[in-house]
């Protein structure tokens, strides 16, 4: 009889994760066995529903700020009151027209003055003036043009001057029927100037030559390359002094006086609006509210008086990006623009 030995256990089946990618039986891989999964992305985040509230009013707000700008700006173009006056388009009103800075030309407030005296609705006309003057001719041609709206269409104009209301911008308020002035207004300057730059020494440094070939003995009297002869200087002198004795007429005449009153005052000196008024020089010290309720007041209006003004200028985006060019490429014609200037200027 065969001698019995131990009986063997079977061997152990291979062991199972059991998972289903793992079927029983197969042999345990390292991922299977060691490694889970990899995890996916995360999930995206829910946008509550506070969140598109607030993005869809943000976006009706800023559409609605649009609006009232677009509507604001048209209602100042057509002459509503840009002062806050309460009273219906069409009413009695008091037109406000800006004199300020530099005067150089006398075209925009020429026809400024020109619209508002058509208007039968505009009463009265206020000058409400800042400025140190400027062209001779520019200042006296707006000069002529308020008398001329005064005495043809019999519209009163006043003028209300702000901080500065000299030389050329006070020869314009002359014509006014009143002018106002704040105490510490600055106002007068009666004169004129004439200014050129010589340039001489500079072309010679540069070892440059100006040429100039003329016919008449003072045909290139103040070439600025060169100093002024005696018999030139004189020559302008005369200029400068015959229109001196224009600006004192015009301011006489404008203030109802005589050229002998004005002409002491006339040293091209500015005073104060305090000290102008027992001189002459302005009627009465007061801002542009006095100016403008005493205005209304005198041609009817009671309550507070519509305002309107000249409405701005259109530019378009091609015009904003050219501006100053000129600077940049100066046109060749301005190059010969060398010709001293007049002005009734403070400075």
């Amino acid at each position: 009889m065969p001698e019995d030995f131990p009986q063997q256990p079977p061997p152990p089946a291979p062991y199972s994760t059991g998972s289903f990618d793992q079927p029983a039986g197969q042999p345990v891989t390292r991922a299977a066995y060691g490694a889970s999964t990899p995890p996916g992305p995360p999930p995206a985040p829910r946008r509550s529903g506070w969140f598109w509230v607030s993005i869809i009013g943000g976006i009706a707000a800023v559409i609605i700020i649009a609006l009232c700008i677009t509507f604001a700006s048209l209602a100042k173009s057509l002459g509503n009151d840009t002062d806050g006056a309460s009273s219906f388009v069409g009413s009695d009103a008091i037109a406000v027209i800006d004199v300020s800075g530099v005067i150089l030309d006398a075209d925009k407030v020429d026809k400024q003055l020109q619209k508002f005296g058509d208007d039968d609705s505009v009463k009265a006309i206020i000058l409400h003036i800042d400025s140190p003057g400027g062209g001779a001719a520019a200042s006296q041609e707006i000069y002529h043009e308020v008398l001329r709206i005064r005495e043809e269409k019999h519209k009163k104009i006043i003028a209300s001057v702000e901080s500065v209301g000299a030389s050329g911008a006070y020869y314009i308020a002359s014509a006014c029927d009143k002018i106002y002035a704040n105490p510490a207004s600055v106002v007068g300057s009666i004169g004129v100037i004439m200014e050129w730059t010589n340039y001489g020494d500079l072309l010679r440094w540069a070892k440059m030559k100006n040429v100039v070939i003329h016919a008449g003995e003072l045909k290139d009297a103040g070439d600025p390359t060169r100093d002024l002869t005696p018999k030139e200087e004189a020559y302008f002198q005369s200029l400068v002094d015959n229109m001196y004795g224009q600006f004192i007429h015009d301011v006489a005449t404008g203030r109802h006086t005589t050229d002998d009153k004005i002409k002491p005052l006339a040293t091209g000196q500015v005073w104060t609006g305090e000290q102008a008024l027992p001189l002459g020089l302005i009627d009465q010290q007061g801002g542009f509210r006095i100016a403008l309720i005493d205005t209304a007041r005198s041609v009817g209006i009671n309550g507070e008086p519509r305002i309107v003004r000249p409405s701005k200028d259109k530019r378009g985006i091609a015009a904003l990006l050219t501006d100053g060019t000129d600077d940049l490429f100066p046109n060749p014609s301005k190059l010969l623009d060398r010709a001293p200037g007049f002005y009734f200027l403070w400075k």
